[in-house]
């Protein structure tokens, strides 16, 4: 694939992250390609349905299998907003997807390149092409904008708690 046609995809999957800035979720959207077409979306509700497993990988990867009618996505790829992590990598791994693109690092629990290599582990049965980088810049900035914000709001709640 050409860097123009995953700079679109992962546009695709910075729309689902923004999706997720409207609810108030940290900001991570993933989409899961067949063929050219997307068949899967997704972008953290893990705080609105208050479940761990509702990050945006599984949410794209539960909608693609559907459509498939299959929890084989061997001809699949994902893209996604923030590097995998354990649990996502898991399921991508059991899903058997082809291709994973990720936008920004997460050296705190990404588990692609930076805490483990789960997705080209040789002891698995199944290993997963990655490409690291694709528009990094706008998917990290969006990841620290959305922090700054919160931290800014905790910080006001503290002082008119403390005005109080």
């Amino acid at each position: 694939m050409n860097m123009e046609q995953s700079q679109f995809y992962m546009t695709e999957a910075i729309k689902e992250a923004k999706q997720a800035l409207l609810v108030d979720e940290v900001p991570i959207g993933a989409i899961v390609v067949h063929d050219g077409v997307i068949i899967g979306h997704g972008h953290n509700m893990r705080e609105r349905f208050q479940n761990v497993t509702f990050h945006a990988e599984m949410l794209a990867i539960e909608e693609a299998c559907t459509n498939l009618h299959s929890w084989r996505l061997e001809d699949c790829e994902l893209y996604v907003t923030l590097e995998p992590c354990m649990m996502c990598s898991g399921a991508i791994v059991n899903s058997r997807i082809k291709m994973v693109y990720y936008g920004a690092s997460d050296p705190k629990a990404g588990t692609v390149d930076s805490l483990y290599h789960l997705l080209n582990d040789q002891r698995l049965n199944h290993q997963v092409q990655v490409v690291s980088g694709v528009l990094e810049s706008e998917c990290s900035q969006m990841l620290t904008d959305f922090f700054r914000a919160i931290r800014k709001r905790r910080k006001e709640a503290k002082r008119l708690r403390q005005t109080d």
